[in-house]
């Protein structure tokens, strides 16, 4: 009988080692995440009681006018307690359960379905996205205005509501230890926490300060289309708007084809992306942009006549987008996304043939 293992490798759906061993080594992480929880909370609820806020009159107020204080004194133990709780219990139920068994539970895969559910249809075109959240906003000069995706929107958020939630448990240890000395008392194991917690609220200022200010240096970026959706071999007028100041050493637009293939790989579902087509649709180099004013011009987009239309379903998509890239001179380059939905040429020229040659009806 050979030893269990304290350490394997998935190879493909086997996986080497013991899964009992694997098993109490989750259950222990996520039983230590919730004992964590039970003593940080029992430390800030011990602190908390230990002293009462008082308003500035010295007058102690009532717990129910300090319920503020309480909920974020509790935000980070109860957050360890749910996540510790929800793990432990997950593990529980899977004792002693094979993976064919627990990759084959109901509730996961309905869920996976639920998230990979294919996008809409457009009328008459099976397999084709439709592009109404695309052209619900109308352009200033051509006749939409297509939608932004900009991967730093997303990282400005995360550090925004890092720095608030962190910062605010921050503050709730700040005004216990400042009651402490105030009192004459010096809570030594406070002051201990609340060094290493300033310290990441600081850092998490200093990141979001950080985001903010790359964002608004460089400026809003926009692209406004003449039609859509597009067809393959048309031709089409673009408006492209870059906003900040300074010097922009290079600034492109690309035209970018992505094919994706979401499929399952043992108990992981996974997504592949490849850009298969890439083509430049212009550049300039060293603009200048003065405060106030914005970089705007306007470039003809060709859509290529053998190229692939837009495409979705729950496991594989080919989309297409307008991409700009930006560099500028003494800060961080930028890309922000520009999605676009392709027709097919053939079902777009039979739609109109047969709207053109359908007879009309005389009213009697």
């Amino acid at each position: 009988m050979k030893l269990p293992r304290f350490f394997g490798k998935k190879r493909g759906h086997r996986r080497t080692g013991s899964q009992i061993w694997g098993s109490v080594g989750e259950g222990l992480f996520y039983a230590a995440l919730v004992a964590a929880g039970l003593i940080f909370g029992g430390l800030l609820v011990s602190g908390a009681v230990a002293y009462a806020p008082a308003d500035a009159e010295g007058l102690v107020l009532d717990n129910r006018q300090a319920w503020w204080l309480w909920l974020l004194t509790l935000l980070i133990p109860g957050a360890l307690l749910a996540f510790g709780g929800s793990g432990l219990a997950r593990v529980i139920r899977a004792w002693g359960k094979s993976e064919e068994r627990r990759a084959a539970s109901v509730e996961m895969p309905a869920l996976l379905d639920k998230m990979g559910h294919a996008a809409d249809e457009a009328p008459g075109h099976p397999g084709v996205p439709t592009c109404e959240d695309l052209v619900n906003s109308p352009g200033t000069i051509l006749r939409y205005r297509l939608p932004i995706e900009s991967p730093e929107s997303w990282t400005l958020l995360g550090f925004g509501l890092f720095a608030l939630l962190w910062n605010a448990v921050v503050l709730v240890l700040a005004v216990g230890a400042g009651l402490d000395l105030l009192s004459g008392r010096t809570d030594w194991l406070l002051l201990a926490i609340l060094v290493p917690f300033v310290a990441v609220g600081v850092g998490g200022i200093f990141l979001f300060g950080r985001a903010l200010l790359l964002a608004t240096a460089v400026g809003p970026t926009q692209v406004e289309i003449s039609d859509h959706p597009l067809i393959p071999g048309g031709s089409y007028d673009v408006l492209l708007g870059q906003g900040g100041t300074g010097t922009f050493r290079e600034l492109q637009l690309l035209l970018e084809t992505e094919e994706l293939a979401t499929f399952r790989q043992g108990t992981d579902t996974r997504t592949e992306r490849i850009v298969v087509r890439r083509e430049r649709v212009k550049e300039w180099h060293d603009v200048q942009l003065a405060p106030g004013a914005r970089f705007e011009t306007h470039v003809t987009l060709a859509i290529p006549a053998d190229g692939m239309h837009s495409f979705a379903s729950d496991h594989n998509a080919v989309k297409w987008r307008l991409v700009v890239r930006g560099r500028p001179e003494r800060r961080p380059a930028f890309t922000r996304i520009f999605p676009l939905v392709v027709f097919p040429a053939q079902a777009s020229a039979a739609a109109s043939a047969a709207g053109r040659s359908s007879p009309r009806q005389e009213s009697p």
